[in-house]
């Protein structure tokens, strides 16, 4: 018996992939998704049915929000049964917000959702879509003994594969925009596609697939530099509603020893609101402990993030404080690897 050719949804939210030049006026438009084939017909060699559904209103990902990343876990999850792979075309700023999120969202996913876009348009001369967007639909498509090759949620950019809770954005000129510092590649797109099957995640296959919509985004992101103040991070953490803080420290996750700044720290964590300590690093991990300048941070009760990302951390907050989970057992399981975001 002939397999029939996998099914893959293709999700427009917006972004320059999915922009063409108006050659009257010179401006960048959004072009109709339904027209792929016109624009790219070497889709047409692909071995796989392509289907598209866009956003209402494509958004630039500058606005890109958590109403629109369960609009895009909801299209997922009405189609989930129907598909055998999905394709996120995003904006590049926010992708690894989005990607992080989904891998959230997405409980128990056995099935590829691949998030891709371009820093040139697709109609553009030395456009970067065409080969983002091919080898984007053609992973998504890979089987293996007749399912899924991939069971998580990924970004594709400039021949390269990686796990979407671990990439961010590393440079906004550079066709090789994206980066994962802190784990290996899932694939190499070359003369052929080298998936790195020992990377992979490696879902429950029994568990079906839950969609978690609920996020709480009463959180903030403090960025500390030498010299920052009692009353910058005093007007943060006194902000009404607040849940939780992430603290993009120095290095292996340190900070000034000063008492003050371990104090306010201190009382913020007997308030209930869970601080995270990340690195401000691009690269490495949180060691809290590891020197004398993190030893407070530990002995507070501050939560480590470990290699988790800036993105990564975000989303996995927002996610966490939507399930309403409890003080202590929150500590626990935000130090945990849930998706593969965490070494």
């Amino acid at each position: 018996m002939i397999k029939s050719k996998t099914n893959i949804l293709l999700i427009y939210t917006g972004g320059t992939i999915g922009m063409v030049k108006d050659f009257k006026t010179g401006s960048l438009k959004a072009f109709n998704f339904k027209n792929l084939l016109d624009k790219i017909p070497e889709l047409q060699l692909l071995d796989c049915k392509i289907d598209t559904v866009s956003f209402k209103n494509p958004i630039d990902s500058s606005n890109m929000k958590p109403e629109y990343w369960v609009q895009i876990a909801e299209i997922i999850e009405t189609n989930y049964n129907k598909f055998d792979g999905f394709v996120v075309l995003h904006g590049s700023d926010t992708m690894s917000y989005t990607a992080s999120a989904l891998s959230f969202m997405l409980e128990n996913l056995a099935k590829p959702v691949v998030f891709t876009g371009s820093q040139l348009p697709i109609g553009d001369l030395r456009t970067d879509a065409k080969e983002n967007l091919i080898t984007s639909i053609q992973v998504a498509s890979m089987q293996n003994k007749g399912k899924p090759a991939i069971k998580e949620v990924c970004l594709y950019f400039e021949y390269k594969l990686y796990r979407g809770n671990r990439t961010i954005k590393l440079n906004a000129e550079h066709f090789q925009a994206f980066a994962s510092l802190n784990y290996p590649d899932l694939a190499k797109s070359g003369v052929h596609l080298k998936i790195n099957y020992e990377y992979l995640f490696k879902p429950n296959l029994r568990k079906k697939l839950k969609v978690n919509k609920n996020l709480d985004e009463n959180i903030a992101v403090i960025k500390l530099f030498p010299g920052i103040s009692k009353s910058v991070i005093e007007s943060v953490l006194n902000t009404s509603n607040l849940k939780a803080v992430i603290l993009e420290t120095y290095g292996a996750g340190n900070c000034t020893t000063e008492k003050w700044f371990i104090n306010i720290l201190k009382n913020t964590i007997s308030k209930g609101i869970h601080i995270i300590n990340i690195t401000q690093c691009s690269g490495g991990s949180v060691m809290m402990g590891h020197y004398e300048t993190s030893s407070a941070l530990k002995k507070i009760g501050v939560i480590s993030g470990k290699d988790i990302t800036t993105e990564a951390a975000v989303a996995k907050l927002m996610y966490m404080l939507g399930q309403n989970i409890s003080g202590n057992t929150f500590k626990t399981i935000y130090e945990a690897p849930l998706r593969g975001e965490m070494t």
